[in-house]
């Protein structure tokens, strides 16, 4: 039976979480109503500009997500959040004055949509990366939920309203709305003191060098690129729905403003239902197979609105959609949040928003371009058939399992014993680490070395070996390259989690009885010796003096 502390409304127990969530949700209502009213201030104009109110949405987050992630790792993440809403709110009232001024060209509108959503760039990763600090691991699959049913419930009420009130008093009014909705977060982040355990530390990395380290994270865990693949195979077709839906409604349908902001409420009421299913469909088929269906769902959908001619097979078929998107886009966010670790976990969801983003901006204004030329029934079965094969591919590209993975930090390396204190910018530094192996577990060693290697290069090695002592077969050692010392120090203090120790302690329970690793620490000594006599006087520059 469920229980209140698995109950899918459970985070909203937490005092600050409830409250950034009701905040979110009239600011989720806001941007609805704006794109109702941006959008159907074009729908006189040709189907690709239409579609290009997306893609001026999504495109600023593949400009910006890696930077923004690198922000919101290094830099307080509440003050992040505040700074990118004062500067949405600021947008929306220019966007405002603008139309009640009949002064809004298309560019004009495009641009200023573009500002928006570089705003919503910078907040992103923030706004991810500070969910698990709001709840319980064992919840963050309800928080991801929760955050599908905010927006879904947003899209439920949100284009209704902005299609009533584009109808009735124009859309300067929905801008309005959405410039005053952000003043709500704004004043709940204003409110909320973040616990000090939570700040970054202050930041020594460069800024390339930390977009590199989050780059390095994600090329390394497997796990994450499995949720990139399955995302990137989603999104294309999906975004058919989004960047066509108006042409639908005014085109295929006959509708007005106001009846295209009912479909998208149709949309977002079936995703709010999804919501309450969702444990039950996950518990039932898993993570994969709620992918595969979800797929599979909102593929029909698109058949249906290719072919639809009236207005209940159409809401039918998008009160499903929205429950599929909900279940597809819940059980992905929930897979790459339970997998990144609080140091580069901004960084990690900036690349996940980089590509869910990205692919709706991307193929909006091919979807766009199909439509002008071969009407709308051609991509919407286009996106159909996307999306059927990514359900198709879930057999061969499954999610990895979450069960194994345990982001917690583990600060177990003991300190480097050295003769002399090195500088922050000391390096490149070779670490060397001999093991000896029992006979027999040659081969065991070597293939749990191999999950060791990738714990290395997420955290920030450049290179990384493995070698047989041709002397001596039962000698091993191990060597990794750092870029600096204080690269090495952040993974001995900050970088490595429950994960990486769990497969180190595996590899050691392999070696010869008695015997424990050899670690040694090199030194780049292209400028000269480190040390330059036996008194230990340094030479390089930044170091410390030696330590007696």
């Amino acid at each position: 039976m469920t229980t209140d502390k698995d109950s899918a409304w459970a985070p909203l127990a937490v005092r600050v979480f409830r409250a950034l969530w009701i905040a979110q949700l009239v600011s989720n209502v806001g941007t609805w109503m704006q794109t109702v009213g941006a959008q159907w201030l074009l729908i006189g104009q040709n189907a690709a500009l239409v579609t290009l109110v997306q893609t001026a949405a999504s495109l600023p987050v593949v400009l910006l997500a890696l930077p923004s992630g690198v922000l919101a790792d290094r830099y307080d993440r509440r003050t992040v959040l505040l700074a990118a809403q004062a500067a949405m709110l600021a947008t929306s009232t220019v966007l405002t004055v603008l139309a009640f001024a009949d002064a809004l060209s298309p560019v004009t509108l495009l641009g200023l949509t573009f500002l928006l959503g570089c705003g919503t760039a910078v907040m992103g990763p923030a706004w991810q990366a500070v969910q698990p600090e709001l709840v319980a691991r064992p919840q963050l699959g309800q928080a991801a939920a929760l955050g599908a049913v905010n927006m879904n419930l947003a899209r439920a009420v949100g284009p209704a309203v902005g299609g009533a009130v584009v109808a009735a008093a124009g859309a300067g009014w929905v801008f309005a709305f959405n410039a005053a909705s952000y003043l709500g977060i704004g004043a709940v982040l204003l409110r909320w003191r973040r616990p000090a355990a939570h700040r970054p530390p202050a930041a020594g990395e460069g800024f390339l060098a930390a977009v590199d380290a989050g780059r390095r994270y994600v090329r390394h865990a497997p796990g994450v690129r499995r949720v990139l693949l399955r995302t990137a195979l989603f999104v294309p077709g999906g975004a058919a729905l989004w960047s066509l839906l108006p042409l639908v409604a005014g085109r295929s349908l006959g509708l007005g403003p106001d009846g295209y902001g009912l479909l998208l409420g149709v949309v977002g009421a079936g995703a709010v239902g999804g919501a309450f299913a969702l444990p039950l469909i996950r518990r039932a088929w898993g993570a994969n197979g709620t992918l595969a269906a979800g797929s599979v769902v909102f593929a029909a959908v698109l058949a249906v609105l290719a072919t639809a001619r009236a207005l209940w097979p159409a809401a039918v078929a998008l009160l499903l959609a929205g429950v599929a998107w909900i279940c597809v886009l819940s059980t992905l966010n929930a897979a790459v949040q339970a997998r990144l670790p609080g140091w580069v976990r901004a960084r990690g969801l900036a690349v996940y928003l980089l590509v869910f983003q990205g692919g709706q901006a991307l193929t909006a204004p091919l979807w766009g371009l199909l439509a002008d030329r071969f009407g709308l029934a051609v991509p919407l079965l286009a996106g159909s058939g996307l999306l059927l094969a990514g359900a198709v591919g879930v057999r061969r590209w499954p999610l990895h399992g979450t069960d194994g993975i345990d982001p917690t930090p583990s600060d177990h390396w003991p300190l480097p014993p050295l003769v002399f204190e090195p500088g922050p910018a000391a390096g490149p530094v070779l670490v060397s680490v001999a093991y000896r192996v029992a006979p027999g577990n040659r081969a065991a060693f070597i293939d749990c070395m191999g999950r060791v290697s990738r714990s290395r290069r997420r955290t920030g090695a450049l290179g990384w070996g493995l070698y047989q002592d041709g002397g001596d077969p039962d000698r091993f050692v191990e060597s990794y390259l750092v870029a600096s010392w204080q690269e090495h120090l952040a993974q001995h203090h900050s970088r490595l989690t429950a994960t990486d120790r769990r497969h180190e302690e595996r590899s050691r329970r392999l070696l010869a009885e008695g015997t424990v690793p050899e670690v040694t620490h090199g030194f780049d000594t292209a400028a000269g010796p480190v040390v330059s006599d036996p008194d230990g006087t340094l030479l390089e520059p930044g170091a410390s003096p030696p330590r007696h």
